[in-house]
């Protein structure tokens, strides 16, 4: 699996030289870091695990694709990994768009079950939240059928494991990357573990203030709920109705920004008609769109799922988490759909009012576990917006309460 010496060099080519993975602050100490734990690694004949944990917009991503060419550079075996098709194929995208063979470097978590022990020198394990328990799906081979933990076949894998993650956006049932987690895995096979935290935003725009509202919004930070005090580089609108959010977000896009509208999952998700044509399936009062596309082909205007946030036409459906995650633009358009609702003073969450059928099974996910995924699903829909966001909510109380909270910033 470990990419050769020819590729290597494309690879460093390709990735260094872009201005988009050129490095700030705390993201260039993160990335001396792990090549020093790299050398060392090599030196002492020693495997050690990192860790990088920052929130959305520090640079997570930035740091892991300037280790890839950097390593590459360097004539060192690396492979870059998620667990999310949307983000592995925008990246394989980008990265290889002049050489198509540096794709082959960017890989999927499940990707490793039968990878060499210490076969490459690092591995690049970006949105680590998205870890699961196992790698086993239905498509794998009777043979590989184990109950081994996917973190142990990453860390397996290398001599410098490198894990990416953001605590909050672990969303879906599970999902294994937490920094606990990986620290305590680490421990029980006697490895030793060290920890970068990102701590600044750094992406063009963003606002440290909004993140940290958006979490004491909804319950995931230490104190109240509080009124949003205003920051002169991003603005939060509260819309009426969703008209009102598409028409605000249209006139972004007619001024050059780039916008995208997401919503949680409670709505039903159709197939394409034979036709091609997308259903309407989010559907409020006399407002309907469709969801994104399931295909991963362009259908229409609509572009192809794992692209949805990226190529143009996307901002004629709906994106859900699993399409959003990973991904940011300019305007960011919110819809809080029923599953979440404020009352007496806070928000609280609706099971029977979601539709995602991941979350269904109340046996395997309780309502403790439900009541968190929820709240970090709104929480990485809600921090997708690189200059702003719009909200609207399907729950009239609920908008009373944001307006009580909002006033109007621009």
């Amino acid at each position: 699996m470990a990419p050769s010496q020819q590729l290597l060099k494309v690879a460093a080519a390709e990735v260094r030289d872009r201005p988009q993975f050129h490095l700030l602050g705390e993201q260039q100490l993160a990335v001396d870091l792990v090549l020093h734990a790299v050398d060392q690694a090599h030196q002492l004949d020693h495997k050690r695990i990192i860790i990088v944990t920052g929130g959305p917009g520090s640079g997570k991503s930035v740091v892991a694709l300037s280790l890839v060419g950097e390593l590459a550079r360097r004539g060192r075996t690396v492979l870059h990994a998620t667990g999310s098709r949307s983000f592995t194929q925008t990246l394989r995208k980008v990265a290889g768009a002049r050489a198509p063979r540096v794709q082959k470097m960017f890989k999927y978590f499940n990707q490793f079950m039968t990878a060499d022990r210490n076969g490459l020198d690092v591995l690049v394990l970006d949105e680590a939240h998205r870890i699961r328990e196992t790698s086993v799906d239905r498509y794998t081979k009777a043979e590989l059928r184990t109950e081994r933990p996917q973190l142990d076949e990453l860390m397996a894998a290398a001599r410098v494991p490198v894990f990416l993650l953001d605590e909050y956006q672990v969303v879906r049932p599970g999902e294994m990357g937490s920094l606990e987690q990986i620290e305590r895995h680490a421990k029980s096979l006697g490895l030793e573990t060290q920890h970068v935290h990102l701590g600044e935003q750094f992406r063009c725009g963003g606002s440290e203030e909004y993140v940290l509202w958006v979490k004491q919004l909804l319950g995931l930070a230490e104190g109240e709920p509080v009124a949003w005090a205003g920051d002169p580089q991003f603005s939060v609108r509260i819309a009426d109705t969703p008209q009102e959010m598409e028409h605000l977000l249209s006139q972004q896009i007619e001024r050059g920004y780039s916008a995208r509208m997401t919503a949680g999952y409670c709505w039903p998700w159709s197939n394409a008609k034979k036709d091609g044509t997308l259903v309407p399936d989010v559907e409020i009062d006399n407002w309907s769109r469709p969801w994104n596309s399931k295909s991963d082909r362009r259908i229409g205007d609509a572009p192809p799922a794992p692209l949805w946030a990226t190529e143009d036409g996307g901002f004629g459906q709906v994106g859900c988490v699993y399409t959003a995650q990973g991904f940011e633009y300019d305007w960011n358009g919110v819809i809080l759909g029923p599953d979440i609702v404020w009352r007496n003073g806070a928000f609280t969450t609706v099971r029977t009012a979601n539709r995602d059928p991941d979350l269904k099974n109340t046996k395997k996910i309780g309502d403790v576990r439900f009541n968190r995924l929820i709240r970090n699903i709104y929480k990485v829909l809600l921090t997708r917006g690189m200059v702003g966001t719009v909200i609207y909510s399907t729950d009239e109380e609920t908008r009373k309460a944001l307006r009580s909270l909002v006033s109007e910033h621009l």
